[in-house]
């Protein structure tokens, strides 16, 4: 049987991800993509994993070829992580992994697979909360307008987080290296910029 045979035979290749669908409508598209992929001739199967996510440990049934995003999304239904672009050109579904910035939209969940003791930590933006208290990022970007429309905000917030992790009191050059990655859509870079030198300041005064 060819794709022109079966009328349910998608136009997709298996490993190609359709942009512009919501996420059960790009699941149900690679999942027939897979069914009726006749070229490779076999069905994608699920393998348990465990992923420390947030600082917990999660068991999950993951196919070998899905994207961290869409675990983080679908299975741990962690959705402060966006889908923005889908080739890691927008920084949207930036999240951690060991404190380093990750675009988890291209990253397979299965390298971030281990043990309790061997799995890489995974911080989302619902992750950089302390203590169940806004992060500095967070109350900040609240306090000076920083999230426009919102999309992005998440992506922004973890990048800056990381920055300030490994540096408590950057250069305006250093802030702008560091979201050299990341793509706001509303162009509102200006109060982003407030937001993050107001972070800095209450992290100064909180030590």
């Amino acid at each position: 049987m060819t794709r022109l045979d079966n009328p349910y035979i998608t136009l997709y290749d298996f490993n190609e991800r359709p942009f512009g669908f919501s996420d059960w409508r790009r699941e149900a598209l690679c999942r027939t993509s897979a069914i009726w992929n006749h070229e490779a001739n076999w069905i994608m199967k699920k393998e348990l994993i465990e992923l420390r996510v947030n600082g917990r440990t999660h068991e999950l049934a993951v196919e070998p070829s899905e994207l961290l995003l869409d675990v983080l999304r679908c299975e741990l239904e962690l959705t402060g992580s966006k889908r923005g672009c889908d080739d890691s050109s927008c920084g949207a579904c930036t999240v951690l992994v060991e404190g380093v910035p990750a675009l988890s939209c291209t990253m397979l969940a299965m390298s971030c697979a281990g043990d309790e003791s061997t799995a890489p930590e995974i911080t989302t933006v619902e992750g950089i909360a302390d203590h169940g208290a806004l992060a500095a990022i967070q109350k900040a970007y609240g306090d000076w307008g920083g999230a426009q429309c919102g999309y992005c905000t998440p992506g922004f917030m973890i990048t800056v987080q990381a920055l300030l992790d490994r540096n408590p009191d950057p250069s305006e050059e250093d802030i702008r290296h560091a979201l050299s990655g990341n793509l706001c859509r509303c162009t509102g870079y200006t109060q982003m910029y407030q937001a993050i030198k107001a972070a800095i300041a209450a992290e100064k005064v909180a030590r």
